[in-house]
């Protein structure tokens, strides 16, 4: 097959509540005076309005086009944050994958504030709608200099949208896909941060499916060439400078013309977007605005014949790519972008061989790009960003990196005055020209809003700026700058009590330029009694329970002179490893059949710590035996964080075949008296062939009063043979911090192992594990 069945799957199994607004009107964002970076091609080259040649060099970013309907991640990581990490690390353009069926709840004014953003770690989110988190991270765009790119992923909010073959779907049809386009781009036509449409991801069908896409030059509604050509002038009739993204289909008749025939021998095939093979008799008619967008993948992604025998950068171009898209290039028709590429690195030789040959094309060639994905929950590829949301996969930039626009050592943007980030160039710092030199108005009226013992809030008067939009403030607390907002407001945090601060407030615009500072204003901050007494000792510990890599303790409570103790400190030997509120724990991951010592300080408020209990000894039980085990790996290590994240997978020890229908798992764990939901972040059996549910037990136990059960809707696990990885992310409805120390099937290991604390039951039964007394 020439083909990929299933990719990137998604939170298929999300169970998202999207908090509905009255009837949600909003008007497009202000735009700067300068709208000089629209971009326009010239042969096989994408050019800026002075002519001169930019390379478009980015990333993705997904959660627009599924059920969350905002960007994925936002639940533990920050947008400025990770925005500005883009821009610092080169990426100049940020394709952003979104639904027609979000599109046109915007064009209805049905915008609504999303649950999947949470506002602990998005201060400046609280409160917006998607469309205003999607107009926001425009702005943090235009401020770091990086430019967007809009990519109709699915017609469904959907995590699995993408799998749907054409561009039309249930009651979303073709005219309203055309009308979703020209809504959002007549929204945007003044914003030149947005300069690109990507018409729509992946068309593909194989021979034998209905609906499949085609290519050819007749107005049929599945043919994508003139779906392609019919949306890019309805665009460019609100917008006549957006750049217009064709992508390929799947197959192609080897005669050219025939698509009757449902034989796969009639046909070329390659990966969903990936066959360009039409455009040479039938090129789409969009004059200088027209790049042509093939998606390519790697044998992870999925076995394709060319990977099945041996391969090299050589026999690719020669078999694969000039073949299907890169006589595009090559014959200077248009200029490509791969729109996405990558993947899993360090895993497979082939699959390394495959990404470092595309790289080095993409450079040689000098093609944009934009890879997938910056996503870490994008199950077959993983990102460039890990699980936290935070720190990036170093191995995997370091393979991008050269890929990446730069010039003379320093990243290249696509904005003629704003540099790339913190230390890139503008278009005019590379090809020179004329930038914006006027800073903004000083900021007026600073006034010390509110003061505690440890933080003081500040508030202004915006400031204006000669572009039309002011791009941020910074704070300074005496010489030190100690934040920056994109608001007229700031709270400075971590403070000694009763000490005297001043302020200064400078703004800053989207060019770089600063004002001067504003009147200086100063603030106190509260005190209080300095408690210096440690609680008294706690109770010798007593074990309550043991299973094959658990020991649950609990103990005598400690006082304290302030009237209550903060927590409780757990040692096993000179190891700390849990600090509990309360005066129990639950000490996981442990080896079977061992012997560990345990001790517990007690602590206050004010960080005094006990003296050490006495001693308590416990022994895990041995590894219990079965058809069926669970295995588990944790996959968010901080005990303290907003997302329980286990990693599980069922195995078959019998000798004949497991129904998965009649396996049921529970993690087991406390739920601190929140609620809780639950998403499926990816597996390999699909997220929708699971069900998922929390379920509070009738009374406590050791480490749990509920469990988060897990169910198959069929398939079945040959002997010997695993489900595969299903991850799972759970967090409070109210996104509080999650506390994970004395949770009963938590464990510390991040590989694999038999997990006895996550019991399996089949039919009803037990039948593996143990279940918390």
């Amino acid at each position: 097959m020439r083909f990929r069945l299933h990719r990137k799957l998604l939170a298929a199994a999300a169970a998202v509540l999207l908090v509905p607004l009255a009837p949600f009107v909003s008007s497009a964002p202000a735009a700067a005076a300068d709208t000089a970076d629209w971009l326009h091609t010239a042969g096989n080259k994408i050019v800026d309005s002075q002519g001169n040649e930019v390379w478009l060099t980015g990333t993705n970013w997904f959660g627009f086009n599924a059920t969350e309907r905002v960007f994925h991640g936002l639940w533990s990581g920050n947008i400025t944050e990770i925005t500005k990490s883009m821009a610092d690390r080169g990426i100049n353009i940020v394709r952003v994958p979104i639904s027609t069926q979000l599109l046109l709840e915007w064009k209805a004014g049905q915008a609504a504030v999303p649950s999947g953003v949470n506002t602990y770690a998005n201060p400046e989110l609280l409160g917006k709608t998607t469309l205003q988190v999607f107009d926001y991270f425009l702005l943090l765009c235009k401020q770091n200099g990086i430019k967007v790119m809009l990519d109709v992923h699915s017609a469904e909010a959907d995590n699995s949208g993408h799998i749907y073959p054409v561009w039309w779907k249930g009651s979303i049809t073709p005219e309203l896909f055309y009308q979703a386009w020209e809504w959002v781009i007549d929204r945007y036509k003044n914003d030149d941060t947005l300069v690109a449409a990507d018409i729509k991801n992946e068309p593909h069908g194989k021979w034998s499916e209905s609906p499949r896409a085609k290519w050819d030059n007749s107005t049929d509604q599945d043919n994508f060439k003139n779906t392609c050509q019919v949306a890019g002038n309805r665009i460019l009739a609100k917008n006549p400078n957006m750049l217009i993204l064709c992508e390929g289909i799947e197959i192609f008749p080897k005669n050219g013309t025939n698509w009757s025939s449902t034989a796969e021998a009639d046909y070329y095939g390659n990966w969903w977007g990936g066959n360009l093979r039409g455009v040479r008799d039938f090129p789409v008619n969009l004059g200088n605005h027209l790049v042509y967008s093939p998606h390519d993948y790697g044998p992870l992604v999925y076995e394709q014949p060319w990977f099945q025998k041996p391969f090299d950068k050589a026999t690719l171009t020669t078999d694969v790519w000039t073949p299907n898209w890169l006589y595009i290039h090559n014959d200077n028709t248009a200029p490509l972008l791969v729109g996405e590429w990558g993947g899993r690195l360090g895993q497979d030789a082939r699959q390394d061989k495959w990404m470092y040959a595309l790289r080095d094309t993409i450079i040689e060639k000098r093609i944009s790009q934009t890879f997938w994905v910056l996503n870490p929950n994008s199950g077959d590829t993983g990102g460039l960003l890990l699980d936290d949301w935070k720190t990036w996969d170093e191995a995997k930039y370091a393979m991008l990196k050269p890929a990446l626009w730069s010039y003379q050592n320093k990243f290249v943007g696509l904005d003629h005055n704003v540099k790339l980030g913190t230390n890139g160039l503008s278009l005019n710092d590379r090809y020179g020209g004329t930038s914006d030199t006027v800073a903004p108005s000083v900021p007026a009226g600073l006034t010390v809003a509110g003061t505690t013992g440890t933080s003081v809030s500040l508030t202004w008067t915006a400031s204006t700026d000669n572009s039309g939009t002011v791009a941020g403030y910074d704070i300074y607390r005496g010489a030190t700058k100690v934040g920056t907002s994109a608001t007229p407001s700031f709270t400075d945090t971590g403070l000694a009590q009763s000490t005297t601060y001043s302020y200064t407030v400078r703004a800053f615009d989207a060019a770089g330029n600063v004002s001067a500072a504003s009147a200086a204003r100063t603030a106190t901050t509260t005190s209080t009694p300095v408690d210096t007494t440690p609680p008294s000792v706690p109770g010798a510990p007593a074990v309550t329970g043991t299973t094959t890599s658990s020991v649950s303790l609990s103990w005598a409570a400690s006082t304290d002179n302030s009237g209550s103790v903060a927590g409780y400190d757990v040692y096993r030997g000179t190891t700390k490893v849990g600090s509990p509120a309360g005066t129990s724990y639950v000490d996981t991951g442990l080896a079977a059949n061992t012997t560990y010592s345990y001790t517990v300080r007690a602590r206050d408020a004010a960080g005094n710590v006990s003296a050490a209990s006495a001693a308590v000894s416990g022994t895990t039980a041995a590894n219990p035996t079965g058809v069926v085990r669970v295995q588990y790996r944790n996959n968010s290590v901080p005990t303290n964080d907003q997302e329980i994240k286990p990693g599980l997978q069922v195995v078959n020890g019998g000798s004949t075949a497991l129904a998965l229908n009649t396996v049921a798992v529970r993690y087991y764990f406390t739920r601190d008296g929140a609620s809780y939901s639950i998403w499926c972040d990816w597996a390999v059996v699909g997220c929708g062939n699971l069900a998922t549910r929390v379920v509070n037990l009738p009374s406590a136990a050791n480490g749990a009063d509920a469990y988060i059960e897990v169910t198959f809707t069929g398939g079945s696990v040959a002997p010997g043979g695993n489900s595969g990885e299903i991850q799972l992310r759970v967090s409070r409805t109210d996104w509080q911090p999650v506390n994970e120390a004395n949770d009963y099937s938590r464990g510390a290991g991040t590989s694999f192992a038999d997990a006895a604390t996550v019991p399996a039951f089949i039919g009803g039964a037990l039948a593996w594990g143990v279940v918390p007394a």
